[in-house]
């Protein structure tokens, strides 16, 4: 069961260091590789040769996007499985050891675990489908008010679509997609991904069994450039076929409770 995992480093290399540390520490039962791309020039604290998984370090000639630097490391090196991880998750445990026995499921095409901050809080990286009216709603009430669309229990859930935070492929569904829409070059292409995965017949599923800690740094609510790639993302999602035939697909179903 070979397993490829993808983190992008954008002056991060102090996270991505100490997330390296965690799978050296946790998952070196695993057959497993991690490609860092740096998508910003940085001095890194550590080499290739640091750690007893294979390593290979990337250096962007210039910056590219989320999509576009998760499909380049999953071209370059073939696995049975694909990983996307953020430079900021902290493991707690071996998190693939209960993740990656749900991709066996020839209908399951992602899977993903809990997500908690540094005060074991869930953060709510599990939605329904976004609609300009939820989104509208969603930043009305604001941070305080602001709740989750799913109830995280202890049952295994199948939502809409989870966060681009953490999260499993099989690579076979993955290439077949075509990995994510590089038209996105920031925000939304884990939901347009979640949406062609589930209009091709696939399930996601969240496993709160299974936790990972988010460190999060909210560059969207604090710089502008990251608000911008926001906001035209969602633009370009919300004209797309991919957003019109899959709430179509929902409102034929009933489920019109919250668009």
């Amino acid at each position: 069961m070979s397993l490829l995992l993808s983190i992008v480093s954008h002056h991060q290399g102090d996270l991505v260091f100490k997330l390296l540390q965690d799978l050296q520490r946790l998952c070196l039962s695993m057959d497993f590789k991690v490609i860092v791309t740096q998508n910003t020039p940085e001095r890194l604290s550590f080499t290739k040769n640091d750690f007893d998984f294979k390593l290979e370090i990337i250096e962007n000639p210039f910056p590219k996007g989320f999509a576009a630097n998760h499909n380049a490391a999953f071209r370059s090196d073939f696995s049975e499985f694909f990983g996307v991880l953020n430079p900021d998750l902290r493991l707690v445990q071996n998190p693939f050891i209960l993740l990656l026995p749900h991709l066996t499921d020839l209908r399951i095409g992602l899977v993903a675990p809990k997500i908690v901050d540094g005060m074991n809080k869930v953060e709510d990286s599990a939605r329904l489908l976004p609609t300009p009216f939820r989104l509208f709603k969603r930043y009305w009430r604001g941070k305080r008010e602001r709740r989750g669309d799913y109830i995280m229990g202890d049952q295994i859930f199948f939502p809409d679509w989870v966060a681009g935070i953490f999260l499993l492929f099989p690579s076979r569904v993955f290439g077949e997609l075509n990995g994510f829409d590089e038209r996105y070059f920031l925000y939304f292409e884990d939901v347009d991904l979640c949406c062609r995965l589930r209009l091709a017949g696939y399930n996601i599923i969240l496993d709160p069994w299974v936790s990972v800690v988010h460190n999060a740094r909210r560059d969207s609510h604090t710089k502008i450039q990251y608000l911008s790639w926001h906001i035209l993302s969602g633009m370009r999602f919300f004209s797309s076929r991919v957003f019109g035939v899959t709430w179509l697909r929902q409102a034929k179903q009933g489920d019109q409770k919250h668009l």
